[in-house]
């Protein structure tokens, strides 16, 4: 038993090994460009298959070629990161930061069928090391050698780093940007090479660490988004910007890990994200990090939310109206997509509603869309619930579960804050997919059926497009109504709403309730429009779709989550018959945020902003 609990806890410390690099240099981006790097799970991936095509060529089962094959794939990897930066980053640093986030997004999908097309969809066995192909004996256990080689390399890694950031110029000159980098161009230094710079350290431990599992896991096309979750919940757990606080946070979460193994297997899909929970609620910045303030810094204050002009409130009243028509002039399948574009702009509005007056990113929105959605599948098919009814308690599901988690969440901020939201929806996901008796498993809940006055197509059409838009509507109307203004308030200068007497706290754990009620209307009207929910619609992936939505559509603009979930529903369903069409939509994603950085919302703005101008040119050359 002694053998077997050691041997755990070296395995769990080799599993930290590679989670200690992604999550280094994910930390040493974010501490300096304050990008939340959505690619760099993919610089990960693309470093194990990187190494994997050398270690073929190279390595030739000598030891030293296959190191030389590790290190050289990471420097590709490095390279390519360099790329990305100059070649897209560079371009939207002016952005609002979450349009940033956006477009490494895209480079998620880009690289993703990118590989596809490289390496084929088939998994990847990597090579054993050369001379680190057997195991020892421990206590009567074995021991791969291999693990142990990776035991080794992380703290080395880290001794690199610190005399790296400690003992010259230029870590000295990054560890001042981490902490003021707009003195730090004040003071004569090229921003954007030290950003490049920064970007190839990054890249270059995120490659390292995919080739060096490569022994151990292979290369699939999957593990870009499965380890950049393992990634975020290092960093968060360590504390942004701390690559000691990464450390800690590896070898923490590995070894809850490999001990969960043998103590609870049912535990292990959720367990790094019950202990990212558990600290945030303990030490809200980390184990290592410091307080962040309200804004980063040179974060530039949100633009007034005004009132629609007679020019936009026209425009709505024609999209209305071809909304009421289109029954009369579209094919089924035409109708069915709008009923999903209807229902996910609601979905979208909902997480706008506390991302862009409130000013609180959530990774983890899907689980009040899914709660919502389990609400009403489970009254349904275990208590014969009506519709009527299971429609109504749907939002009052997902209400209570944003009332829960919202109080936890709403005392933190930035990057904590949507950690904690994604930590949360994890946790509700584990338990809908592992809850097989209640919730069905990942088999899902099938054959609920809608009332017969609204079977037919048409009358749920009408019936989606009234519940959704009264939804939106009432959503509208509170963030100009006085809460919406004391949220806006705290959002923009928490320091100033305290000492005027607002509760920002109060109001922003309201807000979450709003959303998360509102969300969970989405929810219950995707269930009676599909028929059926499973698990997936409370997993990241459909929160990430949640966020693309916003910032596609515009943070700054109330029309813009509309806009965005009805253009991102209809390219993906245009293009998910193709071969590539991550590839397409990736590209388009890119694309479009470095046409339009303030999102397709935006546009309008823009185009009324150009008119005043010319009209303000016209009057003053009059004169």
């Amino acid at each position: 038993m002694t053998g077997q609990i050691v041997v755990q806890f070296l395995t769990g410390l080799a599993s930290a090994a590679s989670l200690f690099l992604i999550a280094a240099g994910l930390s040493i981006i974010f501490g300096v460009t304050r990008i939340v790097n959505f690619a760099h799970g993919s610089l990960y991936m693309l470093g194990a298959f990187i190494a994997y095509s050398l270690t073929q060529r190279l390595a030739a089962g000598t030891a030293y070629g296959f190191w030389i094959s590790v290190l050289l794939a990471a420097f590709v990897v490095a390279l390519i990161g360099v790329v990305i930066e100059i070649l897209m980053l560079r371009r939207i640093y002016r952005a609002p930061e979450l349009f940033q986030l956006l477009a490494t997004f895209g480079v998620v999908l880009v690289v993703q069928d990118a590989a596809l097309w490289i390496w084929g969809p088939v998994d990847l066995m990597g090579p054993r090391a050369p001379g680190l192909d057997s195991a020892v004996d421990i206590l009567g256990q074995r021991l791969p050698e291999y693990d142990i080689a990776l035991i080794v390399i992380s703290p080395v890694v880290l001794g690199l780093l610190w005399l790296l950031f400690h003992r010259t110029r230029w870590g000295i000159l990054v560890r001042a940007a981490t902490q003021d980098r707009e003195m730090v161009g004040a003071l004569g230094r090229n921003q954007a090479w030290l950003f490049t710079s920064v970007f190839f350290v990054g890249a270059f431990l995120a490659g390292l660490g995919g080739a060096i599992q490569l022994p151990k896991g292979g290369a699939d096309l999957l593990i870009d988004l499965n380890v950049i979750a393992a990634a975020f919940v290092v960093v968060v757990v360590g504390g942004m910007g701390s690559i000691t606080g990464a450390f800690l946070a590896a070898i923490l979460i590995g070894e809850l890990q490999a001990f969960a193994v043998l103590v609870l297997p049912e535990s292990t899909l959720v367990i790094m994200f019950l202990a990212m929970a558990v600290v945030l609620v303990v030490r809200p910045w980390g184990l290592l990090g410091r307080p962040m303030g309200e804004h980063a810094p040179g974060q530039a204050a949100e633009p007034l939310l005004r009132p629609a002009t007679p020019r936009a409130r026209l425009a709505w009243a024609a999209l209305i109206g071809l909304l009421l028509v289109l029954p009369l002039i579209a094919e089924d399948f035409t109708l069915t997509l709008t009923i999903e574009i209807v229902i996910l702009a609601l979905f979208a509005a909902s997480l706008h509603f506390i991302m862009g007056p409130g000013g609180m990113v959530s990774f983890g929105h899907a689980a009040y869309f899914g709660l919502g959605a389990y609400g009403a599948a489970l009254l349904a098919t275990t208590l014969n619930t009506p519709m009527e009814l299971a429609l109504l308690a749907a939002p009052v599901v997902a209400g209570l579960g944003a009332l829960v988690f919202g109080w936890f969440c709403v005392r933190l901020s930035g990057v904590y804050l949507a950690m904690l939201t994604l930590a949360f929806a994890q946790i509700a996901w584990s338990v809908v997919f592992q809850w097989y008796e209640f919730t069905g498993g990942e088999d899902g809940l099938l054959g609920i059926r809608r009332t017969p006055w609204a079977d037919d197509r048409i009358v749920f059409y009408y019936l989606v497009l009234a519940a959704c838009g009264v939804a939106i509507y009432a959503m509208r109307r509170m963030i100009f109504a006085p809460f919406g203004y004391a949220v806006r308030a705290g959002r923009d200068s928490r320091l100033r709403a305290d000492a005027i007497g607002i509760d920002c706290r109060r109001f922003d754990w309201m807000a979450f309730l709003v959303a998360g009620a509102m969300a969970g209307i989405a929810g219950g009207l995707y269930v009676y429009s599909k028929g059926s929910v499973f698990p997936d619609e409370m997993s990241i992936p459909r929160s990430v779709d949640g966020l693309v939505m916003v910032l596609l559509g515009g943070v700054q603009t109330l029309s813009g989550p509309i806009f965005g979930a009805a253009g991102f529903t209809w390219l993906q369903d245009e293009i998910s018959r193709l071969e590539y069409w991550r590839f397409i939509l990736g590209g388009t994603i890119i694309g479009l945020v470095l046409a339009f950085p303030q999102g397709l919302g935006g546009i309008w703005r823009q185009i009324e902003a150009l008119i005043r101008r010319r009209r303000a040119t016209g009057i003053e050359a009059g004169r």
